[in-house]
């Protein structure tokens, strides 16, 4: 009888009126709808981490096949749209203060000045560090490490490099190449250069013909030059397994 009257009722109504009528209802549907979905599908395994019910869980498009999984180091995974080779720039310098040891290369030199640094202060295993990083998109060394964090104090830094190794090959990458330009006025490293591309190719697992270190001054100019600072620049070829 109600479906009657509401026929009825419809059927006095102008053309536009009714056209008018369906679209407000048929905003209205789909509008209610996904709301409703989201309330009838909540449950424990949608909640977030403060037992907070996550609405958007039932709604959102699941994360495409082969997408990073975001987590404390935004750890990628290989994905089939991967260039076959990536580069990375590193970048780093520390003033040389007198009293502080002077780590290059994971080689402790003797020298009356070293790196003012959290960690030990070795500007080119950042370099290298921040290199393949930036080579795989992730977040650069200083967010990754941070010096606030009293954990890095005085950190060896190939803890940072084999960190960065392991991304890397989480995300289907080795190393192409690696060349290092280290600018200091002093000390000279001619007589370290050796031991310094050892331990670069045994931290990224790689071969001996794959790393170059070339060291200059920079002619008695500005801090680098006065020995008050040390700079390392590191361009880095990634290719895919």
């Amino acid at each position: 009888m109600y479906n009657r009257q509401v026929i009825f009722a419809l059927s006095q109504l102008p053309r536009r009126q009714i056209f008018l009528l369906i679209c407000l209802i048929s905003s209205a549907l789909a509008f209610v709808g996904p709301a409703t979905v989201v309330l009838h599908n909540q449950s424990p395994h949608l909640q977030g981490r403060d037992g907070i019910h996550d609405a958007t869980a039932a709604t959102s498009t699941p994360p495409r096949k082969g997408a990073p999984r975001m987590s404390a180091y935004s750890e990628p995974v290989p994905q089939a749209t991967d260039p076959p080779f990536r580069i990375g720039h590193g970048f780093d310098i520390h003033r040389l203060e007198a009293g502080l040891p002077l780590v290059i290369g994971g080689v402790k030199i003797e020298f009356d000045k070293g790196s003012a640094a959290h960690s030990d202060g070795d500007a080119l295993y950042h370099s290298v560090t921040d290199a393949i990083l930036g080579a795989i998109g992730l977040p650069d060394i200083g967010q990754l490490f941070p010096d606030t964090d009293p954990k890095w104090k005085g950190a060896d830094s190939a803890q940072f490099m084999r960190e960065a190794r392991r991304l890397m090959t989480l995300r289907g990458y080795r190393i192409g190449n690696v060349d290092v330009t280290l600018i200091l006025q002093k000390p000279k490293v001619k007589d370290i250069k050796p031991q310094m591309k050892a331990n670069l190719v045994e931290l990224l697992g790689t071969e001996e013909s794959r790393v170059n270190i070339k060291a200059r001054t920079h002619e008695h100019v500005d801090s680098v030059g006065e020995s008050r600072s040390w700079v390392v620049h590191v361009v880095i070829l990634l290719e895919k397994v």
